[in-house]
């Protein structure tokens, strides 16, 4: 799945329906449409779940403020989450802002601000820890996810799906089991930021998941890679090859 998951929290069924349309025109996937507090909880706890946008109100009080606190102070749970209010009141929104959300959207939301929240609250999120996050660029490299802007959207793409890395230029491929992507950042600066005992360097046009080699062919310079993807490797990168922990 390359699609960001995302729990929207939201009571009135138009509010939720049209934000739902929203994201899913924009290649977000809705995983659920949460009307309740504890409801909320079961939907956040039992899905996988990449993002949550939480209506402050849920009927006549602010328990959507009351979700953010709880898996705000939950070890081990927390994801990014924006809010969407229309409240005025400037105590819950204190309240609200002691959460450290991620985000503020204003009822009637439009479609440019959302898809902007949701890109914030993502950099936002991932660059409290050691992560790469280049505005200019598209691209965020968190602990297990890239997250690369394609069109409108962010796709979420899983790091252990990738098989391997090729630089083109200013540019690296990263191809997946799927798809490929395409990011503007030089093969040093993804070795640097990928866990060098599961990406190796194989010659200087590539990067290598050694978790996806399936043969070495040392004769030809030659690995096959799952999918019957096939990468050179140079003498220099030999001995770094032979030596991986996952090869060992």
């Amino acid at each position: 799945m390359d699609k960001i998951n995302i729990l929207v929290i939201e009571d009135t069924p138009d509010d939720g329906l049209a934000l739902k349309e929203v994201l899913e025109e924009n290649n977000y996937n809705v995983i659920a449409i949460a009307s309740t507090f504890q409801e909320a909880l079961i939907f956040f706890y039992q899905l996988s779940v990449d993002l949550v946008i939480i209506d402050v109100y849920l009927g006549a009080n602010p328990d959507g403020v009351t979700f953010a606190e709880t898996i705000s102070i939950t070890p081990n749970v927390l994801k990014p989450f924006v809010f969407l209010t229309s409240s005025k009141d400037r105590q819950i929104f204190e309240r609200a802002k002691l959460t450290k959300p991620f985000g503020f959207l204003l009822k009637p939301f439009n479609e440019l601000e959302v898809l902007y929240a949701i890109e914030m609250a993502v950099e936002k999120f991932y660059g409290q820890t050691n992560v790469f996050s280049d505005h200019t660029k598209n691209t965020v490299i968190g602990p297990d996810y890239l997250f690369i802007k394609k069109i409108n959207a962010l796709k979420k793409v899983p790091i252990s799906k990738i098989i391997y890395i090729e630089v083109d230029n200013r540019y690296c491929n990263i191809i997946t089991e799927n798809e490929k992507y395409v990011i503007q950042m030089s093969l040093g600066k993804m070795s640097e930021l990928l866990n060098d005992q599961i990406f190796i360097r194989t010659h200087r046009k590539y990067l290598v998941n050694s978790n996806t080699i399936e043969q070495i062919i040392p004769n030809d310079n030659l690995l096959i890679l799952k999918g019957n993807h096939k990468v050179i490797f140079s003498g220099k990168y030999k001995d770094i090859i032979q030596n991986s922990p996952i090869l060992k």
